[in-house]
């Protein structure tokens, strides 16, 4: 038994590192760009007067990060060699995810947008799994050449974790000798809608409410008539581009059908357990920096004239996070080693349950950590100077939107039950 990182992964990493120093930081350094990730940020960042959108200048230079680490070979690392990546699996991805944001706030790095120097690509890995080949060959090199953005309506306003209950309908109507559908619904949470040129929306086309055959997803252009972003939600941590959508009268051709007929959960489901095990990693990372960060200030600031470090209320905290740091860490390696032996559906059917483990308690974990640094030191850590407020409000999405909380540990709990899982009792 071997707990080491492999020696390639290790020198991966310091790869990555020089590459940061070399280019990524410069740029962050130019222009005032650190006005994005100092204590001006979320200002920096949002145009408070334009629905509280992301600034173009701050989207530009995301862009422009993503360029270079393209170039240089790291940004596609997790995709197959056949999209230009390296093929990079989960427990590399994790290593790496973690790493990243143990280096704190910045450029290379910088989960508010889901921006990182190494990618991750969940729609390209649907497409590769259930597009027909004409929608491979359009959508896998639009999005990589980042002239095709789609966005995700799965969440209504009345119904989030119970998506079997959406009320978004599609029903075949055939115009101009056309065969196509007619779509009718509203979305919330569309991230991207703003610079969007597609949304892969799930409507039921068949079956009742609560059945989970019967939901079909279409790739819909942005730009299609019926189609109006209604408002856009602000939220603890500002940029916003998460609106509510309605699609009225939508009409697209059969072509636009993503995946099989009536199989369309299959595609929200492609996903999830790499998209969770990396993100959180990145959640590990986060709260790795948080404690730290909190070790490096109690050791230097001397209140009564002694380092704050000598107390134990101080200590105790910290160790605490410190050892769940640790023990954690190990589960999201294991869990990502694991998940690298199999074929991706036996995931669902073998580890899922250890994916949402690894979760939903780094989420929980990152935001107790921010929370401690906070504490620790005091007013500076309530402060915009600092990055602990920004990785608390940001981390807490996680604990909604990755799947909540409550529906992760369900899955857990259907495991360890029997309700679900190699052990499902006949």
């Amino acid at each position: 038994m071997d707990f080491s990182i492999p020696k390639d992964l290790v020198d991966y990493l310091a790869k990555i590192d020089a590459f940061v120093q070399a280019e990524i930081k410069p740029l962050q350094a130019q222009d005032d760009n650190e006005r994005f990730f100092d204590h001006r940020r979320e200002w920096a960042r949002t145009d408070f007067d334009n629905d509280g959108l992301p600034r173009p200048e701050w989207e530009a230079l995301l862009e422009k990060a993503k360029a270079l680490a393209d170039k240089a070979g790291f940004f596609r690392f997790s995709l197959p060699k056949e999209f230009g990546g390296q093929g990079g699996g989960n427990l590399w991805m994790a290593v790496i995810r973690e790493h990243l944001a143990t280096q704190g706030l910045g450029l290379h790095n910088d989960l508010q947008n889901e921006h990182s120097v190494v990618g991750n690509f969940p729609f390209i890995v649907m497409l590769r799994d259930f597009g027909t080949q004409e929608q491979k060959e359009k959508f896998i090199r639009g999005s990589l050449d980042r002239k095709i953005r789609v966005t995700f309506g799965l969440t209504e306003p009345h119904h989030g974790s119970d998506a079997t209950h959406m009320e978004s309908r599609a029903v075949r109507e055939t115009r101009d000798g056309v065969a196509g559908w007619l779509i009718n619904g509203e979305k919330m949470w569309t991230t991207g809608m703003h610079t969007a040129s597609h949304c892969c929306l799930f409507a039921r086309t068949s079956g009742e409410d609560g059945d989970a055959k019967g939901i079909t997803a279409f790739l819909v252009p942005a730009n299609s008539p019926g189609v109006k972003v209604e408002e856009y939600m602000w939220t603890f941590n500002m940029p916003t581009d998460h609106p509510r959508v309605s699609f009225t009268n939508v009409w697209v051709p059969e072509s636009a059908m993503f995946g099989q007929i009536d199989r369309g959960l299959a595609l929200a489901q492609a996903f999830v357990h790499e998209n969770r095990i990396r993100q959180a990693a990145s959640s590990l990372g986060a709260a790795a920096y948080c404690v730290n960060e909190s070790v490096k200030y109690a050791n230097q600031r001397k209140p009564f004239g002694k380092p704050l470090s000598v107390n134990q209320g101080i200590q105790f905290p910290l160790v605490e996070l410190a050892t769940q740091i640790e023990m954690l860490r190990l589960l999201i390696r294991k869990t990502a080693w694991e998940m690298d032996s199999m074929p991706h559906p036996e995931v669902e059917k073998r580890l899922s349950d250890k994916v949402s483990m690894c979760n939903y308690w780094a989420n929980r974990l990152c935001c107790e950590a921010a929370d401690r640094a906070m504490q620790v030191h005091g007013g500076i850590g309530y402060s915009r100077h600092k990055a602990f407020e920004h990785i608390y409000r940001h981390h807490r999405r996680y604990r909604i939107t990755e799947g909540s909380e409550e529906i992760q540990m369900r899955k857990v709990a259907g495991y360890l039950f029997g309700f679900m899982g190699p052990h499902k009792r006949a």
